[in-house]
C-alpha cells in the first residue's frame, strides 16, 4: 500500500488495548472488512477477545507486524509512549499510529513528532460517546494532525465513528477531548447541586429535571444521566470517575501549560479529584451525585 493511499479494507489493523472501548471498536473495524489483530497486556483480556471471535496476538510486536495502522486505546499518554516505543522496530514502513486514548496533548505532540521524523504517520483521535456508541460505531471522533495523514486514516475512523472532527494540529484531538469532558463534568456537578438545592426546598427531582430539559439549563447530563442514573442511584453508566477526573485534570493542566487562566477548571478539577479520593478508583463517574449529596 502506498504511504499516501487511504487505509481501506481488507488492510491489517492492529488494536493495542482490548478494554471496554477497545473490544467493541475492534469489532466495528472487523465488520467494516479490516483484518484486525488485537493485543492487550492482560492475558485474560486477550482470551476474552479471542473467545468473542477476535484475532489476538500473543505480543504487541506480533500484532503490529504488517499493519497499515496501529490503533492505541490505553490508559494515558505515558502508557501509549511506552507501548509504541516497544513496538517501533516492528512497525511496517509508513504505518499510521492512531492514538485514540485520552492522552495529554503536549506529550502527544512530542510523540507524534518523533514518529513522523522516523517515517511513520501519526494522528491523535480520541472519542466521545461511551461504550454504547462504541458498540454501534457512532462515536464522535476528534482527529488532530496533518490533513493528509487524517485523509489516509479516515476510512478507519469512519468504521468506528459517525462524526469525525478535524480539530487542528497534533495534540488538538486530545485537547478537544479533555476540554469536552471538563465541560461535561462541570455540567453534571452543577446539575446534581441543583437537584440537592431544589430537593431541600421541596421540588421533586424528576420535576426539576423536566424543567431543566425544557429550559436553558439543559445539557447532556440533565438529558442522559440524572433520571437514568443519579436519581435512582444506579451508578452503571460505564465510564469511571477516575477517567473523568483524569480528563478534567488534563484540560486544567493544558490551560496552565499554555498560560490561560481557568479558575473554574481549577475548582472542577479539585472537586472531581476529591470525589475520586473519597469514592475510590472503581467508582462510576455518575457517583459524583452520591459524593455531592453526602456533602450537603
Amino acid at each position: 500500500m502506498s504511504q499516501s493511499a487511504a487505509i481501506t479494507p481488507p488492510a491489517r489493523i492492529a488494536v493495542i488495548g482490548l478494554g471496554n472501548m477497545g473490544r467493541p471498536m475492534s469489532a466495528c473495524l472487523a465488520r467494516a472488512g479490516y483484518h484486525v489483530v488485537g493485543f492487550d497486556i492482560s492475558a485474560e483480556a486477550r482470551s476474552a477477545y479471542a473467545e468473542a471471535g477476535g484475532t489476538a496476538a500473543s505480543t504487541a510486536s506480533d500484532a503490529v507486524a504488517g499493519a497499515a495502522a496501529v490503533v492505541t486505546l490505553l490508559g494515558d499518554g505515558k502508557i501509549v509512549r511506552s507501548a509504541i516505543e516497544g513496538v517501533k522496530a516492528h512497525l511496517a514502513p509508513g504505518a499510521v499510529v492512531i492514538d485514540m486514548s485520552s492522552s495529554a496533548p503536549i506529550g502527544t505532540r512530542a510523540l507524534g513528532e518523533e514518529l513522523i521524523a522516523a517515517g511513520f504517520g501519526f494522528i491523535d483521535a480520541p472519542v466521545s460517546g461511551g461504550v454504547k456508541r462504541a458498540v454501534d460505531g457512532t462515536l464522535a471522533i476528534m482527529a488532530g494532525g496533518d490533513g493528509a495523514t487524517i485523509d489516509r486514516a479516515e476510512p478507519v475512523l469512519k468504521a468506528m465513528g459517525k462524526s469525525i472532527f478535524r480539530t487542528g494540529p497534533l495534540g488538538s484531538g486530545h485537547a478537544a477531548k479533555a476540554l469536552n469532558n471538563y465541560v461535561s463534568a462541570a455540567g453534571l456537578a452543577a446539575a446534581v447541586e441543583a437537584l440537592a438545592i431544589g430537593g431541600r426546598f421541596g421540588i421533586e427531582p424528576e420535576v426539576l429535571v423536566d424543567v431543566l430539559n425544557a429550559s436553558t439549563g439543559r445539557n447532556n447530563s440533565t438529558e442522559n444521566k440524572l433520571k437514568q442514573f443519579v436519581i435512582p442511584e444506579k451508578y452503571t453508566s460505564g465510564f469511571s470517575l477516575a477517567l473523568m477526573a483524569k480528563d478534567i485534570g488534563t484540560a486544567d493542566e493544558l490551560a496552565h501549560d499554555i498560560g490561560v487562566s481557568a479558575p473554574l477548571a481549577d475548582q472542577v478539577t479539585a472537586l472531581w479529584s476529591a470525589a475520586m479520593q473519597a469514592l475510590g478508583p472503581g467508582a462510576d463517574h455518575v457517583e459524583i451525585g452520591r459524593y455531592l449529596t453526602a456533602k450537603r
